[in-house]
C-alpha cells in the first residue's frame, strides 16, 4: 500500500514527467530572462514572454492549456484580436507624430521598410518546395508581416489569415521586436560608410497643436476612404494619439499611456510565452517561420536604410540614412537604435527625433500593408 502511494506521488512530480524539449525550452525562457534582465533588452516585452515560457512547459499543470490561466489569456485577448487593437491605442497615445508632420518625406522611409513583408512572402511561398512546409498564400502573408517589426499587427492579421500559425508568428514578431539592439546595428553599419552616419541633421520645425489634431484624423479619413480594412488598426492608433494631442480628457489619455497598455502588455507577454511550450515551438513549420521571420526584418531595415542613402544624396547629404533603419514599425525600440548608433559614429550626433519620423511611418504602414494583404488575400 505504502509503495502503491510513493509510485502515485512520483508520478505527479515534475521530475518524472519531463521531456527534453521541455527542459530545452525552459533554457529558452531563462535566456529570454537574461537577456532582459542583466542586458536591459527590452524588459518589457521579454520578461513577460521568457516567464510565459518557463510556465507553459512545466509538467502536469497544463497552464498553458485551454483550461489553464495563460491559454484562457491568450484565447481572449490574442485569439479575438483585442490585445492588439488597445496596443495600438496605446501607441498612439504615446507617440509623438511632430517628428513625421514635421518632414513627412519620411513617410518614404517607412513605405521602403515594409519591402521585406512581401519579399518574405514569396519566401514563404518557396519554402512549400522543401518537404514538411504546407504555406497556402494566407499564411505567407501573415508570416511575413512578421518584417515590419510589429507585434501587435502580425497577431491582428494572422489572427484573421492564419489563426493556426498565430501562436509561432505571435512568438517571432514579438522576439525580433525585442532583439532590434542586437539584430539592427551590424545591417546599418555594414549599408553605411562612416561619413554618413557622422551627418547631422538640422533641428525640425515646430509643429502645432492644430497640425496634431489635424493629422490622426486626417490619416484615418484616408484610411476610410482607401483602405477600409486596416480600419481596425488605423482607426486605434489615431484614436490613441487624439486623446494626447486634444488636450481636454488627459485622464483617458494617460490610462491610455499607462494602465492599459502596461495592462495589455503584461497580459500579452505571458500569452505569447504560452506559445514557446515544446510540443508547439518544435516543429519544423515553427522554426521555418523563425527563420523567414528574420529573414523578413533583416530585408525591412535594409530596404529602409538604402531609401535613406538614396534620400541623403537626393538631399544634397543633408539627410543620415541611418534613420531609415527606424522605417520598421518598432516604436520606439528603432528610433533608440537610430540614435545610439548614430552617437558612436559622433558624440554630438543626436538622431532620436529625426529617427521617429520614420518610425512612426513605420507604424502606419504596417498597418498598410495589413490591410493590402487582408483585403486581398482574406477576401
Amino acid at each position: 500500500m505504502q509503495n502503491e502511494l510513493l509510485d502515485k506521488l512520483w508520478v505527479t512530480t515534475g521530475i518524472a514527467n519531463f521531456e527534453w524539449g521541455q527542459i530545452l525550452m525552459i533554457g529558452v525562457g531563462l535566456l529570454l530572462l537574461f537577456l532582459a534582465i542583466v542586458k536591459k533588452f527590452e524588459p518589457l516585452l521579454l520578461v513577460p514572454i521568457g516567464f510565459g515560457a518557463i510556465l507553459s512547459n512545466i509538467p502536469v499543470a497544463e497552464i498553458s492549456g485551454p483550461d489553464g490561466l495563460l491559454g484562457m489569456i491568450y484565447h481572449v485577448g490574442i485569439e479575438t484580436g483585442i490585445f492588439p487593437l488597445l496596443i495600438f491605442m496605446g501607441v498612439g497615445a504615446l507617440t509623438d507624430f511632430g517628428a513625421l508632420i514635421a518632414m513627412p518625406r519620411t513617410l518614404m522611409l517607412g513605405a521602403a521598410a515594409q519591402f521585406g513583408i512581401f519579399t518574405t512572402l514569396i519566401g514563404a511561398l518557396a519554402l512549400n518546395m522543401i518537404p514538411g512546409f504546407e504555406f497556402s498564400l494566407a499564411d505567407a502573408a501573415a508570416i511575413g508581416i512578421i518584417g515590419g517589426a510589429d507585434g501587435p499587427t502580425a497577431i491582428f492579421l494572422a489572427s484573421r489569415l492564419a489563426p493556426d500559425l498565430l501562436g509561432a508568428i505571435a512568438v517571432a514578431a514579438y522576439s525580433y521586436m525585442a532583439l532590434v539592439p542586437l539584430i539592427q546595428p551590424p545591417i546599418m553599419k555594414l549599408l553605411t560608410t562612416e561619413k554618413e552616419r557622422k551627418i547631422k541633421m538640422t533641428q525640425l520645425r515646430h509643429v502645432s497643436r492644430t497640425e496634431k489634431i489635424i493629422f490622426p484624423l486626417t490619416v484615418l479619413l484616408l484610411c476610410v476612404i482607401f483602405l477600409p480594412t486596416a480600419a481596425p488598426l488605423i482607426g486605434m492608433l489615431t484614436f490613441g494619439n487624439l486623446l494626447r494631442e486634444c488636450g481636454v480628457v488627459d485622464r483617458l489619455s494617460n490610462a491610455s499611456q499607462n494602465e492599459i497598455i502596461n495592462t495589455v502588455t503584461i497580459f500579452l507577454g505571458l500569452a505569447v510565452g504560452s506559445k514557446l511550450s515544446a510540443e508547439k515551438f518544435l516543429n519544423v513549420e515553427t522554426l521555418g517561420i523563425l527563420v523567414l521571420g528574420m529573414l523578413a526584418f533583416a530585408v525591412g531595415t535594409a530596404a529602409g536604410i538604402l531609401m535613406g542613402k538614396l534620400m541623403c544624396r537626393l538631399s544634397g547629404g543633408k539627410i543620415n540614412p541611418l534613420i531609415g533603419a527606424a522605417g520598421v514599425s518598432a516604436v520606439p525600440m528603432a528610433a533608440r537604435v537610430v540614435n545610439k548608433v548614430g552617437l558612436e559614429a559622433d558624440h554630438h550626433n543626436f538622431l532620436l527625433m529625426h529617427a521617429m519620423g520614420p518610425n512612426v511611418a513605420g507604424v502606419i504602414g504596417s498597418a498598410v500593408a495589413a490591410g493590402i494583404l487582408l483585403a486581398i488575400v482574406g477576401g
